[in-house]
């Protein structure tokens, strides 16, 4: 089947989403799981290590600034879901501005990072990746903070992890699902403006909602 941004849009508003076998497969298929992952707004989960860890700011945070880079080191392992058209997509996706990556830095080394839709109210996460020691949480943590302040209503992560289980991640059933990302999608989030916070204010923050 091939794909378009519009196609996309309205999948994603109707709650199913799309993957492909393999890398090198020419087909993607459409997925509806009966248990959805999510991560609660308030809920998010930072350990004692990843706060010291993030305390430490020896990180770079960033918005869009390297949305292939990030698709990239997503689809950079061994199986992916990740094919040649979903790839053009989803840059698309992000050039219309529906798609967007936050990306964490060491220097100038891009060392981990998040992608995924954003509709109303509703932040579609796609995929993340990590080269360094947990910058794919510290991704998470940053995205969760921007999601919360910019008005979202729901973060999807498709399925649960035990990576995205120890950090507040749930599985709800696919009616619960469909029911909070109705009311999502009459919500306006703003993925753009909010600033990125320092280390201090997003744990700060995070300790007043987790």
């Amino acid at each position: 089947m091939e794909l378009s941004a519009d196609l996309l849009l309205h999948a994603y508003a109707s709650g199913v989403f799309p993957m492909a076998e393999t890398r090198d497969a020419e087909e993607v298929f459409w997925v509806d799981p009966k248990q959805r992952g999510v991560l609660p707004l308030d809920g998010f989960h930072i350990s004692k290590s990843l706060a010291k860890r993030i305390r430490k700011g020896r990180h770079g945070i960033s918005v869009n600034g390297d949305f292939a880079g990030v698709v990239e080191g997503c689809a950079d392992r061994e199986e992916t879901w990740i094919n040649d058209e979903i790839f053009d997509r989803y840059l698309e996706l992000h050039t219309l501005g529906f798609a967007h990556s936050l990306e964490v830095w060491d220097g100038q080394d891009l060392v981990g990072g998040v992608y995924g839709v954003s509709l109303g109210g509703a932040f579609f996460g796609e995929s993340m990746f990590s080269r360094r020691t947990d910058a794919s949480k510290i991704a998470l943590a940053y995205l969760i903070d921007r999601l919360r302040i910019g008005g979202f209503g729901l973060c999807d992560t498709q399925f649960i992890t035990p990576h995205l289980a120890s950090l507040g991640g749930q599985e709800i059933p696919r009616a619960d699902y469909r029911n909070r990302l109705a009311v999502a999608l009459q919500m306006e989030g703003d993925f753009l403006s909010p600033e990125i916070p320092s280390p201090q204010a997003l744990l700060q923050r995070s300790s007043q909602t987790s």
